[in-house]
């Protein structure tokens, strides 16, 4: 059967990464977290002290950025300078920043270049934010998830809190807020549902019901070419 590339937008905490992981494992498929890798640059950022009374410095931002090595495993974790960051990319404080560190040209312009390169050879299930509308355009099979913002806080709350964190609920569910806004509205590549992309809400789906949803989507496009 013919492999496609398939594109996975969406909202933050819809459980994109989860989908497209689980999805790419079951067809075979390469993953790609493009989430992760601006995670990952906003941890560099924060380390290099980069963000100032509340402010991103662009000058070192890009000074950070042009010393910057991303990889990805075979498992599609991803490593900052050969370091695996997977928990710490995954805290409040990368969370509270990361919207506004993508929403910079120059950083987009970086990472686009490495996801693009990754999707060139078909056979990849990539998610993030902007992948359908602007990383791969052409993908033959485009998803833009959703779910309502409470559930989203409380799957993202469970998730902190079996990791020992201490977030509040509050906490998690204004920087939700925030996110979906900044994602929103950001000048460079916002967040948009491209008019081919199939929409799926899964506030109150099972993972074994959202799980046979995409398989459904996936075979009935492949069966098509």
């Amino acid at each position: 059967m013919k492999k496609i590339s398939i594109a996975i937008d969406g909202f933050s905490s819809c459980g994109k990464s989860t989908m497209a992981k689980e999805l790419a494992r079951a067809i075979s498929y390469i993953y790609v977290d493009t989430g992760a890798m601006y995670r990952v640059v906003t941890l560099a950022a924060l380390r290099a002290g980069v963000m100032v009374d509340g402010e991103i410095d662009e000058e070192k931002l890009r000074e950070c950025v042009n010393n910057l090595n991303i990889n990805l495993d075979a498992d599609a974790k991803v490593y900052l300078n050969g370091e695996d960051v997977e928990s710490e990319i995954r805290g409040l404080e990368v969370s509270n920043w990361v919207s506004k560190v993508s929403a910079i040209g120059f950083v987009r312009e970086k990472l686009l270049d490495i996801q693009r390169e990754l999707g060139a050879s078909k056979g990849v299930v990539m998610d993030g934010r902007d992948i359908g509308s602007v990383v791969l355009p052409d993908a033959e099979l485009k998803i833009f998830v959703t779910a309502d913002a409470d559930v989203r806080a409380k799957r993202r709350y469970d998730e902190l809190l079996r990791k020992g964190a201490t977030a509040t609920y509050q906490e998690v569910l204004d920087n939700i807020k925030m996110r979906d806004y900044n994602d929103l509205n950001r000048k460079v590549s916002p967040l948009v549902q491209s008019p081919d992309a199939l929409l799926l809400d899964n506030s109150y789906m099972s993972i074994e019901e959202q799980n046979a949803w995409l398989l459904d989507k996936v075979n009935k496009v492949c069966n098509q070419l």
